[in-house]
């Protein structure tokens, strides 16, 4: 069962016609990184990006279940996006290879902690552990003007810049 939003939605501007004036949501952070990114199926092959560059029958085998003609679909969609390179290994039949931009590589953080999210609620253990302790780390935000951690109370104050 869906919940309903606490509190107004934001709006930035009216649209109107004829009949009657509409008011449009202001797009978030998170809005526009979803616009980019897309599906599933998508961060599951930037996912397999991570470990390396790889050929078209590598993310094939890599990404059980994604069906050729939607993988070509996310391979360019993600190019367009400049979050992966696609460069030629033969000329004929002509055969690509794909790599992770410095932008694709940057979701390297955010697919970890999707991950460990998930993992957690599935039973499974996948969070990366301190090598010293073996214990499991989490994330946290950090403020590097200040040096320091910014605690769960304060995270009402963060604004996005």
């Amino acid at each position: 069962m869906l919940q309903e939003a606490a509190g107004p939605i934001p709006y930035h501007r009216a649209v109107s016609n004829a009949r009657t004036t509409l008011a449009e949501p202001t797009r978030s952070a998170l809005d526009d990184a979803l616009s980019r990114i897309g599906d599933r199926w998508t961060l599951l092959v930037v996912e397999a990006l991570l470990a390396g560059e790889r050929r078209f029958s590598e993310l094939e085998r890599d990404v059980r279940g994604l069906a050729p003609n939607i993988l070509s679909d996310r391979l360019r969609r993600l190019e367009r996006e400049g979050l992966i390179v696609a460069s030629p290994y033969t000329d004929r039949p002509v055969r690509m290879s794909y790599r992770l931009t410095a932008d694709g590589q940057e979701l390297a953080g955010a697919l970890r902690l999707l991950g460990e999210w998930g993992a957690r609620r599935t039973g499974q253990e996948e969070a990366p552990h301190h090598a010293a302790c073996g214990t499991a780390v989490e994330a946290r935000w950090y403020c590097p003007t200040c040096a320091r951690v910014v605690s769960e109370d304060e995270t009402g104050e963060l604004r996005h810049v």
